[in-house]
């Protein structure tokens, strides 16, 4: 499993599952059904950005990752 995704992604990938975390925490987003599926964007959000690989990235065959020499299981 090679990592694709790069530092900048990485970042705005945490910022926007914060600011999700940060909006469901205080009520500004209320209801049960979205709040449930945020709380899932948010989690899928960390935890690709934490272990900095995107299926859907794979998919498209986009990468973020400008050092290609990170593999993990090549």
């Amino acid at each position: 499993m090679k990592k694709n995704i790069g530092i900048l992604d990485k970042t705005i990938r945490v910022c926007i599952a914060l600011l999700i975390l940060v909006l469901l925490y205080f009520n500004i987003l209320k209801g049960a059904l979205i709040t449930y599926i945020l709380y899932f964007f948010a989690g899928l959000l960390l935890i690709t950005s934490l272990i900095e690989f995107c299926p859907l990235y794979l998919v498209f065959n986009i990468g973020t990752n400008k050092n290609s020499s990170n593999d993990i299981n090549d």
